[in-house]
């Protein structure tokens, strides 16, 4: 059972995902937040393995519940997803560096959002397909982050080249093939450089490969030059 929290100033909204949600075997809607801080509040109080939480909200945002949940050692196991009526735009950029494990329009298809929650429930890192080329073009185009600290030293040649793939947008089964690997050992290459990043998810390393300026516009350490097909991250 998929245990869900939502998170959304507009009751109408709440409703509407619960209604989805409830009638789905395999997912249990386990309460309800009008706010970032009651968000929080019934996170810590109900330990939902996902968060859907909307990027805009009063009292406290978003992206400022995602930051609290992200950063309690007790919710580690939680995954935000965050929601957002705009697409792709500072905020979910925001969110990401928080700790969210990906982001859907809200307009999204109900058996897209079906998925969505069984991919972040599963451990994978989500980003809604009709912005994942937009999102990564947007990573690739900004300088590196001078910032975020690099932490390239601590990660084999072998990692650096996965995640590297990862942040184009390579699945797991993709990464493999490049590189002529199981698709076990690609994961566990990602699993690896996740640790050694202090990563919470799949969503958190790519941001770190942009960010470090492991991947660029014209990233040597990377070998899939070529535009990356949209896809989800992760699957």
């Amino acid at each position: 059972m998929i245990r869900v929290a939502v998170v959304d100033d507009q009751a109408l909204m709440r409703a509407g995902f619960r209604a989805l949600l409830d009638a789905e075997d395999g997912i249990e809607v386990v309460g309800e937040a009008a706010n970032g801080e009651q968000g929080v509040a019934l996170v810590r109080a109900q330990l939902p393995d996902i968060a859907l939480i909307d990027v805009q909200m009063p009292v406290m945002t978003g992206i400022e519940a995602t930051r609290r949940i992200a950063a309690d050692p007790a919710l580690s196991a939680v995954r935000v997803v965050i929601l957002t009526n705009y697409g792709l735009d500072e905020y979910v950029f925001e969110a990401l560096r928080a700790g969210a494990s990906g982001f859907l329009l809200k307009d999204t298809d109900p058996a897209d959002l079906l998925q969505a929650i069984e991919i972040v429930a599963g451990g994978e890192a989500l980003l809604s397909p009709a912005v994942t080329r937009t999102l990564i073009g947007e990573f690739v185009s900004r300088p590196p982050d001078r910032c975020t600290p690099s932490g390239l030293e601590h990660l084999t040649r072998r990692e650096r080249e996965v995640t590297a793939l990862a942040a184009h947008g390579l699945t797991n089964e993709e990464i493999a093939a490049h590189m002529v690997i199981s698709p076990f050992t690609a994961k566990t290459h990602i699993s690896r450089a996740m640790t050694k990043l202090a990563a919470r998810d799949r969503a958190q390393l790519v941001v770190f490969a942009y960010e470090s300026g492991l991947v660029t516009a014209r990233a040597p350490e990377s070998r899939c030059e070529e535009d990356a097909p949209d896809r989800n991250l992760g699957r």
